[in-house]
């Protein structure tokens, strides 16, 4: 089915106890706002709205869903609002936080922190081909953080990528817009277009999602580190899977990069799931290992580390 465009709610539309600023973001699967709530604190809303299934006209509030889509429909807001009522059982300083969530115009919303910065796809393009080896790994160490608590609590981002890494203005990266309610409906909905993000998605979200698991997460994680080298993603799953034109990590940055960290995205990026790290510990212990001299230390990596270690709620001796 043909992609519709969606119109979004208008400035100054009342939600509920929001009052919606502007657009932030619109996409095939849903719209997010800047709003504010009663007290005058911005918000990002999210609102459930896949233009393959629905469309909203000018001056429209409810979105016109054909019969034959109303199924789908339906079971993809169900997923949308129970990964936000997941969501919401999450507090950690590198997770979105989702502050609330509730139905309303015949669709489902989620309410979330909104945060002062800008995307780490944004970081990549300015910074094109110079980031520093400090920087990836003092990112990726705390988002892995975030990332962990995720998988803890059962649940899976499945879209992973530089413009879904958010850094704030203090330099923390925060995970942000979960692909796990777009990846359900797309399993059970054939009238919702596959939405896989090329170069980022792991081989089993396009064929096999029986092996989806943190493996699958973690290739993403691979690949986002790839891109903040290479400013560009890696070669497709899909078309790796028919024709592996994958150049190592190791070959594209020799001398560039400790061998160490080239070594960590190519692992990540192994086609066969069992090769890769099977959680999210497995490589966050790589990742706060020494350099090799290749690359100098920073004369604060201990505290780092340290830092780190504490932030993930482990203890020394444990």
């Amino acid at each position: 089915m043909s992609t519709q465009a969606n119109r979004p709610l208008p400035d100054g539309y009342r939600l509920h106890n929001y009052r919606i600023r502007k657009v932030l973001s619109c996409g095939g699967f849903s719209i997010v706002y800047l709003a504010e709530d009663e007290n005058q604190v911005p918000v990002a809303i999210k609102e459930f709205l896949p233009a393959s299934l629905a469309l909203r006209r000018d001056g429209d509030a409810l979105p016109a869903i054909a019969e034959e889509n109303l199924a789908a429909f339906r079971y993809g807001m169900k997923c949308f609002f129970e990964e936000g009522k997941s969501l919401a059982g999450l507090t950690h300083g590198n997770v979105v936080r989702v502050l609330n969530f509730f139905r309303a115009n015949e669709t489902a919303y989620m309410v979330m922190r909104y945060e002062r910065g800008r995307t780490l796809q944004e970081h990549i393009e300015r910074h094109r081909g110079s980031l520093r080896e400090d920087f990836v790994r003092r990112v990726f160490t705390l988002l892995l953080n975030g990332l962990r608590e995720v998988h803890t609590n059962k649940l899976l981002h499945l879209d992973i990528k530089p413009a879904n890494i958010y850094i704030r203005n203090d330099g923390s990266p925060v995970l942000i817009d979960f692909g796990a309610a777009r990846q359900t409906l797309t399993e059970r909905a054939t009238r919702l277009s596959p939405m896989y993000t090329p170069g980022f998605a792991a081989p089993e979200q396009y064929r096999r999602r029986e092996l989806l698991g943190p493996w699958s997460d973690i290739y993403s994680v691979g690949a986002t580190m790839f891109a903040c080298l290479a400013a560009a993603a890696p070669q497709s799953a899909d078309q790796r899977l028919d024709k592996d034109l994958y150049i190592r990590a190791r070959r594209l940055w020799a001398g560039k990069y400790s061998e160490q960290l080239l070594q960590t995205i190519d692992w990540c990026l192994r086609l066969d799931h069992l090769r890769r790290p099977q959680s999210v510990f497995a490589l966050q212990k790589v990742l706060l290992r020494e350099r090799d001299p290749l690359v100098s230390l920073t004369s604060r990596s201990s505290e780092f580390r340290d830092m780190v270690l504490r932030l993930a709620g482990w203890r020394s001796g444990r």
